[in-house]
């Protein structure tokens, strides 16, 4: 039996301990910390023996052997930190910060305390793109030309918390970064963005973007294009196309049932899902799994945090190829 705490239940801490509860067996949740009553009792409704507001009594808890750190952004660096040094086990939600250098400062001591470490970077699990990767590694494909990623938001988050995601980029494209780099298997060479915040002046007006596009140049020659947008009229939209020397693979979008409604009109179909937690469900769930499988036959964890940092040096460039309006190479940094 696996006992692990949870640092933080807000939207993602949430999932994670319905997911524990009731989704995987060989796993207790022993404690739980949340700043806020509306966290603690979601926690209280799931029988969590201890609920506190204090994360050292989760952290330095002997009985713990693992921390899922789904806090603030603000707050995944040191939290890393702190369960690094006890040894700790860690799952957290990307990012692990905001700042290259904290994120580097975190990833030195997580090594230095050779704890197992995975970022969640839930699209990997998600089953349509999964089975992407497996035609890739398959050979069915031949060689990579390029892949198109498309993510799109049903609508923008508020402003204040724009104002301290990080951008775009960081915030959003990260994603798509980490897709890219998991599907073509090769390091990103260079980076060109162009982005705009015509949808929404006053994201525009905090130095943000609602609109980005990214061009991917990888060492071994295959291109990626990412189309990013904060909102559309028809749904979350997260589309991805994958062309090879032997065929293409593509993937839809799932939509919120499969029913069609024929009439003189033509041929209807239903609505694209909501947003993230409709359309990536059961990603949340096979990550946890795929965590705590590396944990109990200690093999290396799926997604690291160099992972992490690689996703988040090509986020920093297309930033600065946007405001410069030019190529930037991620060794020219």
């Amino acid at each position: 039996m696996i006992k692990t705490g949870i640092i933080g239940i807000g939207r993602m801490g949430r999932i994670h301990l319905e997911n524990l509860c009731t989704q995987l067996s060989g796993v207790e949740v022993l404690a739980v910390m949340n700043p806020g009553k509306e966290g603690q009792q979601f926690a209280e409704k799931w029988g969590v023996p201890i609920i506190t507001d204090d994360a050292d009594l989760v952290i330095k808890n002997p009985d713990i052997d693992a921390v899922i750190i789904s806090s603030s952004t603000p707050f995944h660096a040191d939290y890393a930190i702190a369960a690094a040094k006890e040894g700790k086990a860690i799952f957290c939600e990307k990012p692990l910060d905001l700042h290259l250098e904290k994120v580097k400062e975190a990833l030195d001591i997580i090594e230095q305390h050779k704890v197992p470490f995975m970022l969640a970077f839930n699209q990997r699990f998600d089953p349509h793109f999964n089975e992407v990767k497996e035609f890739i590694n398959s050979g069915k494909l031949g060689d990579l030309n390029a892949v198109h990623i498309i993510s799109r938001d049903p609508a923008p988050p508020p402003l204040h918390y724009l104002q301290s995601s990080g951008g775009l980029f960081l915030d959003m494209t990260i994603h798509d970064f980490d897709m890219a780099r998991h599907l073509i298997g090769s390091e990103v060479m260079e980076v060109f963005a162009k982005g705009s915040s015509r949808n929404y002046p006053e994201i525009g007006r905090i130095g943000d973007i609602d609109t980005g596009y990214v061009w991917l140049t990888f060492e071994n020659g295959v291109t990626a294009m990412i189309e990013n947008c904060r909102a559309t009229n028809y749904g979350y939209d997260q589309r991805l196309e994958v062309f090879g020397t032997k065929g293409m693979i593509k993937t839809e979008n799932p939509l919120k049932t499969t029913n069609q409604y024929l009439d003189a009109q033509g041929v209807h179909l239903s609505r694209n899902q909501d947003f993230f937690m409709d359309r990536y469900t059961s990603s949340y769930l096979l990550e946890l799994k795929a965590f705590f499988h590396a944990l109990v036959h200690h093999i290396p964890m799926p997604v690291t945090g160099m992972d992490g940092l690689k996703a988040m040096e090509i986020a920093i460039a297309a930033e600065k190829s946007r405001l410069e309006n030019r190529p930037v190479r991620l060794s020219s940094q």
